[in-house]
């Protein structure tokens, strides 16, 4: 089982155990719980996303030495441009 796979077992888990419990309390830390692991999900993706941009970007460059920062910004960049024309909230919003 990857980690993506076992944080979405846990978010599973924790809206299971928030539907079952009676106090409320427990219910909103459940919830709240859930959201975390979806917020951290969310960022691995992204990370995966700007990872891999980073990379077609540094062999469009020609895969030059000591520049992994610059491509890593621009894919960044990239990704958000895309993200923002699609109308998409960027996951930090929601903290």
């Amino acid at each position: 089982m990857d980690e993506r796979q076992k944080i979405e077992h846990q978010i599973e888990l924790a809206t299971r155990a928030a539907a079952l419990v009676k106090d409320e309390t427990t219910v909103q830390r459940f919830r709240n719980f859930a959201e975390e692991l979806k917020q951290k999900l969310l960022r691995m993706m992204r990370r995966g996303k700007v990872r891999a941009r980073a990379y077609e970007i540094w062999e469009q460059a020609g895969r030059p030495v000591d520049r992994e920062v610059e491509f890593w910004l621009e894919a960044e960049r990239q990704i958000e441009d895309e993200r923002e024309q699609r109308g998409l909230p960027d996951s930090s919003e929601k903290r």
